[in-house]
């Protein structure tokens, strides 16, 4: 694991290592989540990105909200 320090000016660098494994570059913008005193920075991907998440999902057999227990 590794760390980073938070600057005088509160800025923070992403060390290099999860920078590549993320695939973040300069200019990428990050969601900064607070829960329960952790923070979590998510990259903002464009929505194209996700096409075909739930390609093969079949919707039958789905029940309504208001049928579910």
């Amino acid at each position: 694991m590794t760390t980073a320090t938070l600057s005088t000016k509160y800025q923070l660098v992403i060390p290099r290592s999860v920078r590549e494994r993320l695939g973040l570059t300069p200019g990428t913008k990050l969601t900064v989540i607070d829960k329960g005193g952790v923070v979590y920075l998510v990259p903002e991907r464009p929505i194209r990105s996700r096409r075909g998440v739930a390609r093969g999902t079949n919707p039958r057999g789905l029940r309504e909200k208001k049928d579910r227990l």
